[in-house]
């Protein structure tokens, strides 16, 4: 766990019963660190994005979204390491294949609106090629979400800080669910960047995460 996890975050994971091993900020750190614990005890690692069951498990939500909502006709979800969004695109496109699906991240001020292409036919032989296929390298975005991505995703949407901010306030206000600022991206870009999005009638904005210390 990065050593800047939230204190909520670190607490809930203990009383289950877990070991808590403190690493640094960087994805490669904790990818590294895992990697030395399944060489010392033989542990196996349970991806949180970069596994096909992963996904597919992630796409429940997507079927449930069509099954509650069943003339939804624009889906939202945060982009992240890409596993949600992959899933969640995969079951609602087959299900739906009209309904539009996009995905959400921060426009942080040191990473730019980033490009998105539509899949090119030759996309299962370029999986580890992502910056040639208009989906920009990421240390949590790996060939599993990208090839869903790329077939099922309309497009991605980056909100800013301020946009989080307020999309939380609203989500809180509304339906007195604290979510963590990566899980009201969606929302934020609803409420924001309507101008961006496909005419709808019906929009499931998928709110994930509640990891956010109270003291912030």
């Amino acid at each position: 766990m990065p050593s800047n996890a939230p204190a909520i975050k670190r607490a809930a994971t203990l009383a289950l019963g877990a070991q808590v091993v403190d690493v640094g900020l960087a994805s490669s750190e904790r990818l590294a660190k895992s990697d030395a614990l399944v060489r010392e005890h033989g542990y196996i690692v349970i991806p949180p994005y970069d596994d096909e069951q992963i996904i597919a498990g992630q796409a429940t939500c997507g079927l449930e979204i069509v099954e509650a909502m069943p003339d939804v006709d624009l889906v939202l979800a945060p982009v992240s390491g890409g596993g949600l969004l992959s899933g969640v695109a995969a079951a609602v496109k087959q299900l739906r294949p009209r309904t539009k699906v996009f995905g959400v991240e921060p426009n942080w001020p040191a990473t730019p609106p980033r490009a998105f292409a539509p899949a090119p036919s030759s996309l299962g032989s370029r999986a580890n090629q992502p910056d040639h296929r208009g989906w920009p390298p990421h240390p949590k975005r790996r060939p599993a979400q990208l090839r869903h991505i790329q077939a099922f995703v309309d497009g991605i949407i980056t909100v800013t800080e301020a946009e989080i901010r307020a999309a939380m306030r609203a989500i809180v206000a509304a339906t007195r669910l604290v979510p963590e600022p990566s899980g009201a991206v969606a929302t934020a870009a609803l409420l924001f960047h309507a101008a961006e999005l496909p005419p709808y009638t019906t929009a499931v904005a998928v709110v994930s995460g509640g990891n956010v210390d109270p003291a912030s």
